[in-house]
């Protein structure tokens, strides 16, 4: 989950839409969704859920962006009038045995 700063919600939705998503998949991250609030809960918070083969899976997928140039120039230039996340939530979640999506 992106916290994003006050009015900054769709600077972060642009920068995923022009790029971010590309980046995660060149990366290995299996794009599961992306939701933002309609009704309940917080405004101005991007969820998303992206898979992965397993932790160690994660941990090299999320190195690779991390160090991409790509990523930083993007980040970069998407954030010249200031930062548009304010906080990250993470949350590894494992399927029940009942679970249709695995």
């Amino acid at each position: 989950m992106y916290d994003t700063h006050p009015g900054k919600l769709s600077a972060l939705l642009e920068r995923f839409r022009k790029g971010e998503m590309k980046l995660f998949e060149k990366h290995g991250m299996k794009i599961v969704g992306f939701w933002t609030n309609l009704v309940g809960g917080e405004s101005g918070v991007l969820y998303y859920i992206v898979g992965y083969k397993d932790l160690a899976d994660r941990e090299r997928c999320w190195q690779g962006f991390l160090s991409d140039p790509e990523w930083h120039k993007m980040r970069d230039e998407s954030e010249r009038e200031g930062p548009i996340v304010s906080k990250v939530r993470n949350m590894l979640l494992s399927p029940t045995d009942f679970s249709p999506l695995k």
